[in-house]
Order: C-alpha cells, then structure tokens, then sequence
C-alpha cells in the first residue's frame, strides 16, 4: 500500500512513537511505502528525526505546520499538504495529532482521498478556557466529517468524543498503541549496572515517573506526596525520566522541601534507555490529569513492575485494581501516598502486580499487534470507498 502519515511534530512523546513505529512496521514488515510529513520538532522533549533518518524512512518537513495556532502558518501548510498529497498519490492517509489531524483531514478530504485519523489524547478538556474547549471541540467535530474512521488508542477517548458529540460510536475503532515489547521484558543492561549509575543502593526502593516535565503531568503530585512516603519508608527515591520546561521549577520545589537526595532527574534520554531505568525502578508511577493511554503504564506493566495511576481517560484500561497496580481519584495525594507505601512496603505484592500485568498486555501492545490491525483498517475503508462490483449472471 502507498501510505502518508501527518502529525505536527515528532518530539519525544507517545503519539509520536506510536507514528513512528507506525511507519517503520508498515514499510519494513508489509513493504509499503510510507511517507512521513511533519512539522518542526524542537524543544528540550528531543526528537525523533534523526531516527527516522537513520532508518532510512521518507520524511518531508513541512516548517509552517507549528503546533500554536497561527492563521497564516495553518493555511499555508493546508495548502502545502494538498499539493503535497495530490503529488504522493496515496491509498490512504493517515494524520495524528489535534493541528496535523485538522488541516492533514482537511486536505485529503478536499482531493476524495481516504483519511484516517488517530485520537492519541483529546485536545478538549477540563484545564482549559471554556472558549478554548467549544472552539477545539467545533473543530474536532468539523474534522470527523471529512475523515473515513477515527482510531482511538483506548475506549476511553473513544467514550470522550462520542459524549462530546464529535461522531457517532460506529465510526470509532481501537488499537492500542505499539510498542517494542522486548526491551521491556529483557533490558539491554542488568538492572544492578544501572542502578549503580544512577547512584542507587541495592535495599532503596525506586519509585519512576517517565512523562515530559510539563503541566498537568503530575509531577507536582508526585512531590506533594513525597514528604509522607519518604517519612514513613527513607529507603524510597523517586526517578523523574525525561525532560522539559518545568525542571528547574520542581528541582526547586524538591529543595524547598529539603527532600533533593530522595530525588533522581535522569534528564533527556533516548527512548531506548527508558526500558533499562524501568527495570532498575521498582514502582511505576504516572499522576497525569490528562492522557489518551499513556505509554508507560503498559510499558511498566510489561517490565515486571506494578503501577499507580490517576483514573483518567484510558488508564484503567490497563490499571486494575489488585491485579496489576493502583487506580486512584485524580489529585488524591493522600490515597497516592497509601498506594505508594503499600507498594514500597511490599515486595512480593509489587511481583505478583508486575507479573500479572506483564502477562495479560505483551502481546496487546506489540508494534506488531498495532500495524496489523491498523493495515486491516486501511483494508475496510478502501472497501467501503470501493465495494466490489457484482457480476450478473
């Protein structure tokens, strides 16, 4: 099949791996050929660029599409990406992202070409002004019209937008999000050799958080609930895996409570180290206020480890309570800190929670699992856009 993905960005984050390996299972695995259009991808999150150069996939860099809005940048990449995709000629595209998912649906629709579009996380939600919610849910909604199937990476957004009224429940389809399971399962360095890097003492329980550090992603929680684990249980650290704009302001956040030893900032690291400092932590903790599915609760879960969760969008699709980690209400720093001593507290419970969870969702979340269905889909839409033609007798 002829293929091109959209997506405004190519940072370090999960939308933006998923596309990747996206692209690099349907051309290396299905030997499609795949293009790549994106906007610039810079900022202290890192990219992956380089990766998808080095893997030798056809990219085309579109400068104007930024993700701000920006009236003369989105018209003059709607109108890039029309000349873009008129010259391509592809059975289908494929857009990501809320700009790229906007103008990449808008500009396939308008040339009769079929169109996907995969809702990673909603770009409507209950942090935002209310015109900004009305405005992205307009546009959302005007998008879903000229799009052939929307692919949520969880039920939950697939909840969200239909309670929104953005399309109806039949147009929406899930497939979890891929990934490259085995790092997970079998890290590239012992565990023992990377905690000794990171200065971590054979009996210290590590607590990781792998998120970009930037609003509504729960590293404030996180260090709001340090002071009573840390009080309880000294032996605990907390591991901050990545980076962004908001390091210096919890590194000093972390100092004013005098709490500076307990904590760990590995910094920016490339998406292949994240599997070996899993499996050198020993709780995963994710206290985001909004996601799609976000990428490190499985990945923890398919590490070994058990995870503690706020209950939005699509987590408890994979946190479930007693079986693979703790699910709680969002901004609940008092059940965070229970949650936390309970598992720091507890080896053998943190096995049984780790091995559960790596049981039911390795093979769900395989890069292969993702590209096979997401190819099954392409397959529905072109049929439904072409149906065979009956022959009479």
């Amino acid at each position: 099949m002829k293929i091109v993905h959209v997506i405004t960005r190519m940072i370090l984050g999960g939308a933006q791996e998923n596309t990747l390996l996206s692209v690099e299972g349907q051309q290396d695995d299905w030997g499609d050929d795949v293009t790549l259009i994106t906007g610039p991808s810079t900022g202290p999150e890192g990219s992956l660029l380089e990766r998808a150069a080095a893997g030798g996939r056809q990219v085309r860099l579109l400068p104007e599409l930024c993700r701000a809005v920006s009236p003369w940048n989105d018209w003059r990449s709607h109108q890039v990406l029309v000349r873009w995709l008129a010259e391509l000629g592809p059975d289908i595209v494929h857009t990501h992202s809320s700009k790229a998912g906007i103008l990449g649906r808008s500009a396939a629709w308008k040339l009769g070409l079929p169109v996907v579009h995969t809702i990673h996380g909603s770009p409507f939600h209950p942090y935002q002004s209310r015109l900004a919610n009305r405005a992205y849910r307009w546009a959302e909604g005007w998008a879903a019209r000229r799009c052939d199937r929307l692919i949520s990476v969880c039920d939950a957004m697939t909840d969200q937008y239909v309670a929104a009224g953005i399309a109806p429940r039949g147009k929406f389809v899930t497939v979890y999000s891929g990934m490259e399971v085995e790092p997970f399962l079998h890290p590239p360095r012992p565990r023992d050799v990377v905690r000794r890097e990171l200065g971590l003492g054979p009996g210290e329980v590590v607590v990781a958080k792998v998120a970009r550090l930037f609003e509504l992603k729960g590293h404030d929680d996180v260090i709001a609930a340090a002071p009573q684990v840390i009080a309880a249980n000294p032996q605990v650290r907390f591991l901050f895996i990545g980076d962004g704009i908001l390091q210096s302001t919890l590194q000093q956040q972390i100092a004013r409570l005098g709490l500076t030893p307990y904590f760990l900032f590995t910094g920016l690291v490339p998406p292949q180290r994240v599997p070996e400092l899993l499996g050198a932590s020993d709780i995963v903790v994710h206290a985001s206020l909004r996601e799609g599915l976000a990428r490190v609760l499985p990945q923890g879960l398919i590490a070994g480890k058990p995870v503690v969760s706020y209950d939005i969008d699509g987590a408890r699709e994979v946190v479930i309570p007693g079986a693979t980690g703790c699910l709680l209400k969002p901004r609940d720093i008092p059940a965070l800190v229970s949650a936390l001593l309970e598992l720091a507290g507890d080896t053998p419970l943190r096995d049984r929670l780790g091995s559960e969870g790596r049981r039911r969702f390795t093979d769900q979340f395989r890069t292969q699992t993702m590209t096979r269905r997401l190819r099954e889909i392409y397959h529905e839409v072109l049929r439904q856009r072409n149906p065979p033609t009956r022959v009479q007798a």
